[in-house]
């Protein structure tokens, strides 16, 4: 085996579980939330609190196996700079790609923060804001490029450097992301934009504040203009 080429890690290796639980978990509570019976009485709204609270203390638990987090690979100014500029460019892009041929099926579990009368439920805002800023863009770039995508280009993903990852393997894992979104135009802009992030700079930061300050500006925009849709 050439020197650097990465060796195969065992099925199921702990940085790939670090990366994969809170990712699975996150889904099963959405799942959960889409399909609750209305009989049992809950209202299913407040299973978002638990999402992110729960993998919040996932990514807690498994915080020193995100070695791209916790070591010193934080963007310098410019980078940092260039994040934020895609996130504001992927959530102005996004809020417009929502004709009916760009959007597969609909949300299991739209999410709707108001009470009878029509007022918001601040609470559920504000966890809500707080989980889709905070929680998920760490979550889903762990999974989706840190993971996914360094997988796609060879199993042994921790050693794959990100500046190497080729085609195949951005495509590969943005197709899946997609279809983990109604939207999927938006989701495949948006997947792109942030394996680019990531491949270009080698730095996993990237692609979180970028997608941190897509998610921040969206919920915002979606609690100024009621179009829940996108929530």
């Amino acid at each position: 085996m050439p020197a650097n080429t990465p060796a195969t890690p065992p099925a199921f290796s702990p940085a790939a579980l670090a990366r994969c639980i809170p990712f699975v978990v996150f889904m099963a509570l959405l799942a959960l939330r889409g399909y609750l019976p209305p009989g049992l009485g809950l209202d299913a709204r407040w299973i978002y609190g638990a999402q992110a609270v729960i993998v919040a203390g996932l990514l807690a638990w498994y915080w020193r196996d995100y070695g791209e987090l916790v070591r010193q690979t934080l963007p310098d100014a410019r980078e940092a700079g260039w994040a934020a500029a895609v996130g504001i460019a992927v959530f102005a892009i996004w809020v417009q790609l929502d004709a009916p041929w760009m959007q597969l099926g609909s949300a299991t579990a739209p999410f709707v923060p108001l009470d009878a009368d029509g007022h918001l439920i601040w609470p559920l805002v504000l966890l809500r804001l707080a989980g889709a800023a905070l929680v998920v863009p760490v979550m889903e770039e762990l999974f989706w490029r840190s993971f996914l995508m360094r997988w796609v280009q060879h199993p042994g993903f921790e050693r794959v450097d990100p500046q190497t990852v080729g085609l195949k393997a951005i495509v590969v894992s943005t197709f899946i992301f997609t279809l983990a979104h109604t939207l999927w135009l938006a989701a495949v802009i948006a997947g792109l934009a942030y394996a680019w992030l990531y491949r270009r700079t080698g730095k996993l930061w990237t692609a979180v504040i970028a997608h941190m300050v897509t998610n921040a500006l969206l919920g915002v925009w979606v609690i100024a203009t009621g179009r829940w849709e996108f929530w």
